[in-house]
């Protein structure tokens, strides 16, 4: 059958005319918050509050302090930004030899081109803004005319410029470190050197920073040592050294303790007291990476941090001892993720494993639902004595998991395994920790094989059992609730080479296992008894089932894909395409699609009913883990090297998309991963480039004379004209409405010496006649009148298309009133018998021809029989 009336807009081969993705659109990016950029701290005036800008790849978040909650994502430059910095107005941002000035957190409203190496330092200076670039060129920016005002040359073998501060209540002047040590003080509005600081001798200078009192400069240098200077007599107050390396930020408190906090590269906080000129606390491992940034707010016992682990730190300074404790946090993975997946059924939650060890949870509806499930831990009693530095019981990162929500309010429902490690460890989503459960082989509890290692685990729907492979072809069943060892498959072992991939279908009835020497086997969950086995024609290399329709993908060495019914196990779709290593595989909701990315840096959809590559777009950093959402309205991916989790959008729920067959020799072109502020979907067919290769499709009323055409009417027009009738019986009121009396304002009174009322007249005097005058019905419709004149034109386009425009109670009135007794004729009922032959013998409008017919036939068919001739 065929619709007719729909049309379609779309590109040869079933994508963009520019090679890009027809299917999935780039929307958001998770889990990314800070890199090795200091952030920026600001206070609004009218909102009076501070707010803490960070850069996260190609734009920068803004951050209220008070609860740490995103307030704005700025737009997206074309390059990573390398340099942040920010007035009381301005938020300025550079990549390479560009400098642009952001208003309102969010739209770029000036740019500065003049440097010809890349910026890497900035300051903000009144009405200027200053940048210096890797050749040593200081370039002073009118910010409203994007003019140049000065620029200064320095010899890199001479001043090396590495930091640059604005001293308070020096007026036009800015102090200048250098690698070599030295310092200088410049006035920039009549270009001046108007001091030069030798240095001390121990190394480049790191950072600057000023102090609570005036002429005090805090300069932090590569040595370690912190050496706090009165630039106006040139005079040093205190020396301080740390044995962490470079010091990478300083920051004084201003809440009335005379206290200055010192970063390092290896992510320790020293707390320095300035009265007595000594170490009063360390706050060890405050990041897992350098310190990148680190301010106290003004007036407030808060110390706010970054670094390059992807995390920001607020810490509070309210209790002994002069430590800070952490009050607020956001943060990703401080190393690329492993392996993502959806959790649940709502789509709303994404599990992640990163190469940091961390397992988390990432919401797509707001960061305030994130979760983090910590680090596996052998011990955690004595990973917590031991500190993150020199934790010995860590577990090494997970590299695959299975996940269920069927019990997780009763015991733990995530499995996960380990790389290189053969126990698998298990985890609790709801009380956010590492599980109860070790799982591991009872044959290798005593000995430690280096060689053996698990390598896919899977969970069964009830959450009651989890099925773990191991690298020797043994795979095991437990219990989730107990932990206990439920058994294995096989006499010995499985397989006789590493298990690639288990699964569990929907009803534990069956398990399938995968292993490295090109087998397949069916087995029975509960007696472990192998019911099929098949060899494949390439070594496996991941398998996954989507349990629903008991389709199973499986992935071969030779990048070829293979997709088995489970119920017929027999390979029903063959698919080759890839040209390296397939990394990840994910199903569509309902089972249509198969999804796969693959070290070639491209994800496929597969269309399974039809056997065909539907869409293709790549990217410029290869996906390693894929999941499609249970509700089917995003894609997740996660990339070499990259530590966000980026969604891509499902055009095909809010667009007409027209998934054709891409062509053999179809090349997608590279395009950018999206950003962390949601993407507006932007027609990728509407480039002048692409107008031409554009094809407007409209659809005829008839794609063929054989086939049977259904209308574009809805069903209440025409599927309930047989019963009109009870609908009305149903719908008619048990007792007609009722007036209410109304009382008048004077009352009326009989004339007469006894004060009377008058009696209420009788509206229904008996004039009124509720009998139907048939004189009215005597004029014809317009429906009559064309089936009279469709009599010797023989044109039944015009009585048709009234029809269709009626309701279900116009009909059947039109209907009643074609017979003679209710002013009609025998011929006219004759000719809408052959309106209905007309539109079965062209085979239009199929339905409607259907329950017109069995209307006039239940109406007026005793008629007929009548008036046969």
């Amino acid at each position: 059958m065929s619709r007719a009336g729909s049309a379609v807009r779309a590109a040869p081969g079933g994508g963009s005319g520019s090679g890009g993705s027809a299917l999935f659109s780039g929307f958001r990016a998770l889990g990314l918050y800070s890199n090795h950029l200091p952030h920026v701290l600001r206070y609004h005036q009218r909102h009076r509050e501070f707010y803490l800008l960070t850069a996260a790849g190609r734009s920068f978040h803004t951050y209220n302090v008070k609860k740490l909650g995103i307030v704005a994502v700025s737009n997206a430059l074309l390059q990573d930004i390398t340099c942040l910095a920010a007035d009381r107005m301005l938020v300025f941002a550079s990549y390479g030899n560009l400098l642009h000035a952001f208003a309102r957190n969010k739209e770029v409203v000036h740019i500065y081109d003049g440097h010809k190496g890349e910026i890497h330092l900035l300051q903000p200076f009144g009405d200027h803004v200053i940048s210096v670039d890797i050749d040593n060129v200081l370039i002073v920016w009118d910010v409203q005319s994007e003019e140049e005002y000065l620029q200064l040359n320095f010899d890199k073998a001479v001043f090396a410029v590495s930091a640059i501060m604005h001293p308070s209540t020096y007026l036009n002047k800015i102090l200048l470190g250098s690698e070599q040590g030295s310092l200088q003080l410049w006035n920039v509005k009549s270009n001046k050197l108007l001091y030069s600081f030798p240095g001390w001798g121990l190394g480049g200078v790191t950072t600057l920073e000023q102090a609570p009192a005036v002429d005090v400069v805090a300069i932090g240098l590569v040595s370690g040592h912190i050496i706090v200077h009165n630039i106006k007599f040139d005079e040093t107050l205190m020396k301080f050294q740390q044995d962490w390396g470079p010091i990478t930020a300083i920051s004084f408190r201003t809440d009335g303790h005379p206290v200055m906090a010192a970063g390092s590269p290896i992510g320790h906080i020293a707390l320095w007291d300035l009265e007595e000129k000594k170490l009063i606390s360390q706050m060890r491992n405050a990041h897992s990476t350098a310190i990148a940034g680190m301010s106290f707010v003004q007036g407030e016992p808060l110390l706010v941090t970054n670094g390059a682990d992807n995390a920001i730190k607020i810490w509070i300074f309210d209790g002994p001892g002069g430590g800070g404790r952490l009050l607020r946090c956001r943060m990703g993975h401080s190393a690329p993720p492993t392996k993502i997946r959806y959790h649940g059924q709502n789509g709303q939650q994404i599990l992640s494993a990163g190469q940091d060890g961390t397992l988390q949870s990432f919401s797509t509806v707001h960061e305030r639902f994130n979760k983090s499930l910590g680090r596996g831990s052998i011990n955690k009693k004595k990973s917590k004595r031991k500190g993150l530095q020199y934790d010995t019981m860590a577990l090494p990162p997970i590299t695959a998991f299975a996940t269920e929500i069927a019990r997780q309010n009763d015991w733990d429902g995530i499995i996960a395994c380990h790389q290189g490690y053969i126990t698998c460890t298990t985890w609790n989503y709801q009380k956010t920790s590492m599980g109860a459960h070790k799982l591991k082989p009872k044959a290798f509890s005593k000995n430690k094989p280096l060689d053996v290692y698990a390598t896919v685990v899977d969970i069964t729907t009830c959450g009651n059992f989890a099925v773990i492979g191991l690298s020797t072809g043994h795979v095991d069943v437990y219990n989730m609730q107990s932990g206990i060892h439920r058994g294995h498959y096989g006499k010995e072992k499985a397989h006789e080479g590493a298990i690639r991939g288990v699964a569990v279908d929907g009803l534990n009835q069956l398990t399938i296992t995968a292993g490295s020497e090109g087998f397949i086997k069916f087995w029975k969950f509960k007696t472990m008894d192998l019911v099929y086995s098949a060899n494949l024609s390439s070594s496996p290399s991941a398998m996954l089932l989507h349990r629903d329709s008991g389709i199973l993908g499986i992935a071969s060495d030779d990048f070829g894909i293979s997709v088995l019914d489970i119920e017929t196990r027999r390979i029903v779709r063959k698919f080759s395409g890839h040209h390296s290593q397939i990394n990840d595989m994910t199903f569509s909701p309902d089972g249509r699609w198969l999804i796969t990315a693959s070290m070639d840096c491209t994800i496929k959809t597969w269309d399974l009913p039809s056997g065909c590559l539907i869409d293709c777009f790549l990217l410029d950093s290869a996906a390693i883990s894929i999941s499609m959402s249970p509700t089917g309205d995003f894609l997740a991916s996660s990339h070499v090297d990259d530590l966000g989790i980026y969604l891509w959008s499902n055009r095909s729920l809010y667009s007409l998309v027209s998934l054709r067959p891409l062509p053999a020799d179809y090349e997608p072109s590279v395009i950018m991963l999206p950003g962390t502020c949601p993407a507006q979907d932007v027609d990728i067919t509407g480039d002048e480039e692409t107008s031409d290769e554009m094809i407007d499709y409209n659809s005829p009323e008839q794609l063929e004379e054989q086939l049977v055409t259904l209308s574009s009417l809805s069903e209440s027009r025409w599927k309930n004209l047989l019963n009109l009738d009870v609908i009305k019986k149903k719908n008619k009121p048990r007792e007609p409405p009722k007036v209410p009396k109304s009382a008048p304002f004077f009352i009326p009174t009989v004339p007469g010496l006894i004060p009377r009322y008058a009696a209420a007249k009788q509206e229904n005097d008996g004039q009124q006649s509720k009998v139907v005058n048939l004189g009215v019905l005597a004029q014809k419709s317009d429906f009559y009148v064309q089936l009279e004149e469709a009599l010797s034109s023989n044109e039944y386009k015009s009585p048709l298309n009234i029809l269709k425009e009626m309701g279900p109670s116009s009909i059947e009135t039109e209907l009643r009133g074609l017979a003679p007794d209710a002013g009609g004729s025998v011929e006219v009922m004759k000719s809408f018998l052959r309106l209905i032959g007309t539109m079965l013998n062209t085979k239009c409008d199929f339905e409607l021809a259907q329950a017109y017919l069995a209307l006039f036939l239940k109406a007026k068919g005793s008629l007929l029989c009548r008036n046969r001739n």
